[in-house]
C-alpha cells in the first residue's frame, strides 16, 4: 500500500513540474485551447451560401414580379365569376376598410338571387390560400352550393393578394394584419340587413385556413363555427422544413424581416399552433397525408393538439393520400373543379369532405332557417 500511495505522489509531483516549467501562460489556458488554434477556418461555398441566403430587406420582395399581368388576370377571373353567376348567384364586388385602418380591401360577395327578411340568411367568410395567392374560380362551384343551401358568401383579397398592384402586394403581412383585414368583413356583412350575425362563419384553405385559425383562437370574435381545411400551422417549423426558397417570401416582409431563430417570438405569436387553448367555438380540420404544400407532418402538430386539448369541440379528419390535384399532391384534394366547366370534380374524399363540411355547419349556423320569419311571427 505505502509503495502504490509514493507512486501516485511522484505522478503527480512530475505532472505539476511539467506545467510550472511551461510557464503561465500554458498553465491558463483552458482545455482543448491548443486545438483551437490549430483549427483552420471553413472555407466559403459561394454557390451554397447564395443558395442558404434569405435577404431581410423589404426592396427584395417579389423581385421581377409582374404586377400589370397580375392585375389582367384579376380581371379575366372578375370575368368568369360574373358569367358563371348569371341567372344563379347575385355576385359583387365590394371594398370595406380594413380595421388597421390603412387599406381598403377588396372582396367578392356571393348572395342568394331572392334574398329572405331581416336576419333570414347565415353567412360565411371565405379565406383564400397561398403567399400572394387571390380568390380563383376554382372555388366556383362550392360557393354555388353554399348559396343554395343559404349562405351568403364574402370573399376578402386580404393584403399581400394578387391583382392588386405592387403596393398592395407587397403590404402581405402572414399571420398579422391579413388577420385582422379578413375579419373586418364581419362589419360589412353585418351591415345586410338580411345577415344575421348570430349566425357567422368562417373557412379557409391552406394560407386561408391559418388565417381562419388565428381568427377563432384569440379572446374574442364574433363566429359560431369554423373550418381549416390543409391549414398552415406552424411558422416557426414550417420556414424550417421547406427552407430558402421559401423563407425569402417571409423574411423580406416589412413586419418580419428575419428568420425565426432571429425573432422567435414573432414568429410564435404568428403561429396558430400555440393558442390552440383559446377556440371556444366548434371547429372543423380535415388534412391529407400527401399534402407536399402544408405538409402532413406540420399539419399533425395541429390534429394532435386538438385532440388531445380540445376534443369536444374539434371535429378532425386525416384522409390518407387522396388523389392528387393539379400542384402540392393531396394539397387540393378537396377543391377539385373542373377549370373549363367550373364544375366540380368528383372523388370520394372530396364527396366526404364536403358532406361532413356541410353537415358541420348546418348544425352549428342554420342556414336553411329563416329566422326573420320567425321574427315576424313573434310581433
Amino acid at each position: 500500500m505505502r509503495c502504490l500511495q509514493s507512486s501516485h505522489w511522484l505522478a503527480a509531483a512530475v505532472a505539476a513540474v511539467v506545467v510550472l516549467s511551461a510557464g503561465p501562460r500554458l498553465a491558463a489556458q483552458p482545455p482543448g485551447a491548443a486545438q483551437q488554434r490549430q483549427r483552420p477556418e471553413p472555407k466559403m461555398d459561394p454557390e451554397r451560401a447564395k443558395k442558404l441566403y434569405a435577404s431581410n430587406n423589404p426592396d427584395d420582395h417579389s423581385l421581377g414580379r409582374d404586377f400589370q399581368r397580375d392585375i389582367d388576370e384579376k380581371k379575366k377571373t372578375d370575368a368568369r365569376f360574373a358569367e358563371a353567376s348569371k341567372g344563379v348567384i347575385d355576385f359583387q364586388k365590394v371594398s370595406y376598410r380594413s380595421s388597421v385602418g390603412d387599406l381598403d380591401i377588396p372582396a367578392y360577395l356571393f348572395q342568394p338571387l331572392q334574398k329572405r327578411g331581416p336576419k333570414g340568411h347565415a353567412a360565411m367568410i371565405w379565406v383564400h390560400g397561398g403567399v400572394h395567392g387571390n380568390m380563383d374560380v376554382l372555388y366556383f362551384p362550392f360557393i354555388k352550393e353554399a348559396v343554395q343551401r343559404g349562405y351568403v358568401i364574402i370573399t376578402p383579397e386580404y393584403r399581400g393578394s394578387t391583382g392588386f398592384g405592387e403596393a398592395f402586394h407587397k403590404a402581405i403581412d402572414y399571420g398579422g394584419y391579413e388577420v385582422e383585414d379578413t375579419m373586418s368583413a364581419v362589419s360589412y356583412l353585418k351591415a345586410l340587413p338580411h345577415v344575421d350575425p348570430d349566425r357567422l362563419g368562417m373557412m379557409g384553405w391552406s394560407h386561408g385556413g391559418f388565417i381562419t385559425l388565428h381568427s377563432v383562437f384569440r379572446d374574442e370574435h364574433p363566429f359560431k363555427a369554423a373550418a381549416a381545411i390543409v391549414p398552415v400551422t406552424n411558422l416557426v417549423f414550417r420556414l424550417s422544413y421547406k427552407g430558402p426558397s421559401y423563407q425569402r417570401d417571409y423574411t423580406t416582409q416589412t413586419r418580419l424581416q428575419g428568420l425565426p431563430f432571429e425573432k422567435p417570438d414573432e414568429y410564435i405569436r404568428r403561429s396558430p399552433l400555440y393558442t390552440v387553448d383559446k377556440l371556444r367555438v366548434p371547429l372543423l380540420v380535415h388534412v391529407a397525408t400527401n399534402d407536399t404544400d402544408v405538409n402532413f407532418v406540420e399539419d399533425q402538430q395541429m390534429i394532435d393538439a386538438l385532440r388531445s386539448r380540445k376534443p369536444d369541440l374539434a371535429e378532425t379528419k386525416i384522409y390518407v393520400d387522396p388523389p392528387p390535384g393539379s400542384s402540392g399532391g393531396g394539397h387540393t384534394f378537396s377543391r377539385r373543379t373542373d377549370l373549363k366547366t367550373l364544375e366540380r370534380m368528383d372523388t370520394p374524399e372530396q364527396r366526404d369532405s364536403w358532406n361532413r363540411t356541410w353537415a358541420f355547419f348546418e348544425w352549428h349556423l342554420r342556414p336553411y332557417e329563416d329566422r326573420s320569419k320567425s321574427a315576424t311571427s313573434q310581433q
